[in-house]
């Protein structure tokens, strides 16, 4: 059975959907077979990391909560996104970015009482090692059943008082659902901020574990969301901050 990762946060602009791309690249990088699920359906944004548009998606997300397919038909291999001779396999199940459909989210809703369904369907039938959904921030109904059915809760955060106070929320929530393993990461951290008073603050205010604490990346930020940072700085320091995330998601 594959291992099933939710990355949250409680705000937008943490970085969570492109830890959630670069995450699932080096896992695919390293041998195993992913898939990445963006559950962001009101604002779905992780589908430009592998250089994919409208035009490029068929069935999505959407179509399976509605009923209107199968959740194997949204599926899209994106493993040549990362390069030639790779081991592993890298499957995105992306939300609609059609306006039309988004509209439509937000004013009927969707059955989110199918995606426990639908992770088992493809744990199953692509044969997965790892399973990574990248959520919506703040909280609802597919959040809350999401992090019910996840092994690993990896919540990010900056170090901002309205993240702090957020993340509190999220991490009572997590711990009243019993989910067993919950990890922080700290991204976007201000360079004069010292790592290891960042990672003790953190720690003692969540009871919980810091895996890392990412500073602040111009060339992250230079990269815009078009590119995934581990291909294109696979040396930098920050490559390695992502490389022991992985390994800690998958131990």
């Amino acid at each position: 059975m594959a291992k099933l990762v939710m990355l949250h946060s409680f705000r937008g602009g943490t970085g969570k959907t492109n830890t959630s791309a670069n995450i699932g690249a080096l896992l695919a990088l390293r041998g195993l077979r992913v898939a990445i699920v963006d559950t962001d359906i009101q604002s779905p944004g992780i589908h430009a990391l592998f250089d994919l548009d409208e035009k490029s998606m068929g069935k999505t997300l959407n179509n399976y909560l509605w009923g209107e397919c199968e959740i194997q038909e949204a599926v899209i291999d994106v493993t040549d996104r990362l390069g030639d001779s790779v081991e592993g396999k890298l499957f995105l199940i992306p939300s609609s970015i059609k306006a039309s459909d988004i509209a439509r989210v937000l004013r009927d809703g969707y059955n989110a009482t199918l995606l426990d369904e639908g992770y088992k369907k493809l744990q199953d039938d692509l044969e997965l090692d790892a399973l990574i959904i990248d959520t919506h921030p703040g909280l609802n109904d597919e959040i809350l059943l999401s992090m019910a059915f996840a092994n690993t809760l990896g919540i990010i955060l900056r170090p901002d008082q309205q993240d702090y106070q957020g993340t509190s929320i999220s991490v009572k929530l997590a711990r009243n659902l019993e989910v067993s393993d919950i990890v922080l990461i700290v991204n976007k951290s201000p360079k004069l901020f010292n790592e290891e008073m960042v990672r003790t603050k953190v720690e003692e205010a969540y009871k919980g574990e810091v895996v890392v604490v990412i500073p602040h990346s111009e060339e992250m930020l230079a990269l815009s969301s078009a590119k995934l940072f581990v291909l294109e700085y696979p040396n930098d320091p920050l490559t390695g901050m992502f490389k022991k995330v992985a390994d800690r998601f998958i131990t």
